[in-house]
C-alpha cells in the first residue's frame, strides 16, 4: 500500500491518499477515522459502480474515471478505474487501486497553491476531474460516427469489418452513458459549503453536457447501425431481384426446350425443315413479351 498524507494550506484538514490497499490496511485506517465497515468493503471492490452514502457524519462516494488502454473495452473494469472518497469537515481520504495522475495534478494545482480550503471543495474537484475524463472520448466517438457515416453513404462497397467497429463503438458508448447516469446520484448528493457551490454547479453543468453528448452518440450509433443493416438487406434484395428476373426469362424458354427435347416419334413440326428456327423465334418472341411486361410494371 502506498499512502501519501498532506495538510490543506493554513488549516488542520488532512488529506490521505491511499493506493492499492489490503483489507487489513483499510481496517487500520477505519479505526483511526471511524469509517463504516460496509463502505470500506465497497471501496475494495474494483467493479463497484458509482454511489453516494453518509455514515457517522462522514460522506462517502465512489466515482469511476475513464482510462484509455485500447479500443475494444468490453467491461466497466477495462474501461474505467474506481476512486472511493471519504470526507467530512476535518479530513478527506481517497482510495484507488492504481495510481491516478489526477491526484498529483490536484496536489500541484490546488493543494500546494492554496486554492483548496475545504474538503467539500476537494471532493467537487475530484468529481470534476473524473467527469472531465469522459469529454475527449465523447468527441472521439462522435468523430468515429462521422467516419462510419461517410463509409455507409458515400462508398459503394462497405467494408466487411465495419459492423465489428460499430459494435465496439456502440458498446463503449453504452458503458460510458451508464456510468454517467449512475454518477448522477453523486453529483446531486454531494455536500459542500456555500463558497464551493459555484464549483459544484460547474460540475453539474459538465455532467449534463456529457450525458447529452453520449446520448447523442448512442442515438446516432443505433440509427447508423439500423441504416447499415437496411442497406445490407437492400443489397441482398437487389441480388435476389436480378436472379428472379433471370429465372422468369428462362422459365418459358426452358419449358419450350423441354417440350422439343422429348424423344417421341410423332411430334408436331418434328420433320419440318424450319422447325428449329421457328422454335428459336418463339423463344425470342416470348422473351420480348416478358421484357415489355416487366417495363410496363416498372420492374426493370
Amino acid at each position: 500500500m502506498a499512502v501519501e498524507t498532506c495538510k490543506f494550506s493554513d488549516t488542520d484538514i488532512v488529506w490521505t491518499d491511499i493506493t492499492n490497499p489490503t483489507k487489513e490496511e483499510l481496517e487500520k485506517v477505519s479505526e483511526i477515522y471511524d469509517l463504516n465497515p460496509y463502505t470500506l468493503m465497497d471501496s475494495l471492490d474494483p467493479d463497484h459502480l458509482p454511489k453516494y452514502e453518509e455514515h457517522n457524519n462522514t460522506h462517502f462516494f465512489i466515482v469511476r474515471i475513464l482510462q484509455h488502454s485500447h479500443e475494444h473495452e468490453q467491461t466497466i473494469r477495462e474501461l474505467s478505474s474506481k476512486i472511493a472518497v471519504f470526507y467530512n469537515s476535518n479530513f478527506i481520504i481517497t482510495i484507488h487501486r492504481s495510481a491516478q495522475p489526477i491526484m498529483e495534478e490536484i496536489r500541484k494545482t490546488c493543494m500546494d497553491t492554496g486554492k483548496l480550503k475545504t474538503t467539500g471543495g476537494m471532493a467537487v474537484k475530484i468529481i470534476w476531474e473524473t467527469l472531465h475524463s469522459y469529454e475527449v472520448p465523447a468527441i472521439r466517438l462522435s468523430e468515429k460516427i462521422d467516419y462510419y457515416e461517410s463509409k455507409v453513404f458515400l462508398k459503394k462497397n462497405i467494408p466487411a469489418d465495419m459492423i465489428e467497429g460499430m459494435y465496439y463503438l456502440k458498446r463503449k458508448t453504452g458503458l460510458c452513458k451508464k456510468l454517467l447516469l449512475l454518477t448522477n446520484e453523486v453529483v446531486n448528493s454531494v455536500k459542500v459549503e456555500e463558497k464551493d457551490l459555484p464549483a459544484l454547479q460547474d460540475v453539474r453543468d459538465l455532467h449534463i453536457k456529457l450525458l447529452t453528448l453520449y446520448g447523442q452518440v448512442q442515438d446516432d450509433a443505433n440509427n447508423l447501425l439500423n441504416i447499415y443493416l437496411s442497406l445490407s438487406a437492400r443489397k441482398t434484395n437487389d441480388v435476389m431481384k436480378i436472379l428472379t428476373i433471370f429465372s422468369v426469362f428462362f422459365m418459358p424458354l426452358t419449358f419450350i426446350a423441354g417440350i422439343y427435347g422429348m424423344n417421341f416419334k410423332f411430334m408436331p413440326e418434328l420433320d419440318e425443315r424450319l422447325g428449329y428456327p421457328l422454335a428459336l423465334l418463339a423463344m425470342v418472341i416470348v422473351s420480348v413479351i416478358i421484357f415489355i411486361w416487366f417495363r410496363r410494371k416498372k420492374w426493370l
